[in-house]
């Protein structure tokens, strides 16, 4: 539990400041009364605090949410491909393209079509293609340097290990067959390297209307996201409301429990510096003091209507934010004291974790 400043924390205190008035006709002539009267004055001179206005929630279109999915279908000449474009929730960027590579250059572009339009998030591209019935089928050719490479690379490496007396199982023509570049694998002897390259362009070309559709759900899922948040901070605020008004409520009570509190302090004083005493009688008020706290809440609704209606990607400060809401919901609830205050308190903490749930969707 934060303390802070002990004067600070005091003088803001509307308790604190009856107990004192109540105490201060009672108070005995000793060496420690001018402090305590010093003490005593500071705090008379500071007016409570006030309740936080509420406020009409910002818009909020401009969020993007990070899960979203779209696909699309095409075809040209004998090809028939299916796109999808999905993304989940991330912590950073991670896009991962899957294209057919015997069509040059696709997967690169296909990822700098994709990459502008996403920040955060797990995204992932897959372009499937087929072949009409009907069509060439697929040939596979043997490469004989590559073979030449390997054959002799298997040579080595069997004369290496018969020198140090190690046997090796002899490789199959599978085994070799098997290995990258040995067989060249071709789409159909209908393409060419000018067709394939028209077939990479027109598979390209329909990206863009795929993105659009990624985006456009993206957009969406943020509106309704946005709508989601300001409930959230909404209540978070009714809340912050409804402790400032507990605890004026519970004045009263604190200021009798500070009574007994400053008494004891009081009658403890004979081997005591009357600094320590004033220090202790800070300390006794700022503990039970909520003034702090209330006002971060309030400043932290503030903050986050103006992320929301801001828009972009603000899902990491909305994150930190929902952080520092959840310590001053820990510290208030550590101050209660009260009943009531407490439930308030543990209601807070509940809606700032539906709040931080759904901040992992954002942007």
């Amino acid at each position: 539990m934060r303390v802070g400043n002990p004067m600070t924390g005091l003088k803001r205190h509307a308790g604190a400041r009856a107990a004192l008035r109540a105490m201060v006709k009672d108070l005995p002539v000793t060496r420690v009364a001018r402090p305590l009267r010093f003490l005593i004055v500071r705090v008379m001179s500071v007016q409570p605090p006030k309740a936080p206005d509420l406020a009409q929630p910002e818009a909020g279109d401009g969020i993007m949410s990070m899960t979203a999915f779209a696909v699309r279908s095409g075809s040209h000449g004998p090809h028939r491909w299916t796109a999808e474009l999905r993304s989940v929730n991330g912590k950073g960027l991670d896009l991962r393209v899957r294209a057919p590579e015997w069509i040059v250059g696709l997967e690169a572009k296909a990822r700098a079509t994709v990459a502008p339009h996403v920040r955060r998030g797990n995204v992932s591209l897959h372009i499937k293609l087929t072949r009409e019935e009907g069509a060439t089928a697929a040939t596979t050719a043997l490469n004989p340097a590559q073979l030449d490479a390997v054959l002799t690379a298997l040579e080595e490496i069997e004369a290496q290990a018969m020198a140090r007396g190690i046997s090796l199982a002899p490789s199959t023509a599978t085994d070799i067959a098997g290995l990258r570049g040995v067989l060249d694998q071709n789409a159909g002897t209908l393409d060419t390297p000018e067709s394939l390259a028209a077939l990479g362009q027109a598979i390209q070309d329909d990206l863009g209307p795929l993105v659009e559709a990624f985006c456009d759900m993206r957009a969406s899922e943020g509106r309704a996201l946005a709508a989601v948040l300001r409930d959230h901070v909404d209540e978070i605020e009714a809340l912050t409301l409804t402790a400032t008004q507990e605890a004026e409520v519970r004045q009263a009570e604190m200021a009798e429990a500070l009574h007994r509190n400053l008494a004891r302090v009081i009658d403890n004083t004979d081997n005591m510096a009357p600094e320590r005493v004033a220090q202790e009688l800070a300390l006794i008020a700022v503990k039970a003091d909520i003034t702090e706290e209330i006002d971060r809440l309030t400043a932290h609704v503030a903050a986050a209507r103006d992320l929301i209606g801001a828009g972009g990607p603000i899902g990491r400060k909305l994150d930190f934010l929902t952080q520092e809401f959840n310590r001053e919901a820990n510290t208030l609830c550590a101050k209660a004291q009260n009943k009531a205050l407490t439930a308030t308190g543990l209601a807070l903490k509940a809606v700032i974790d539906q709040l931080r749930e759904q901040v992992q969707n954002v942007e």
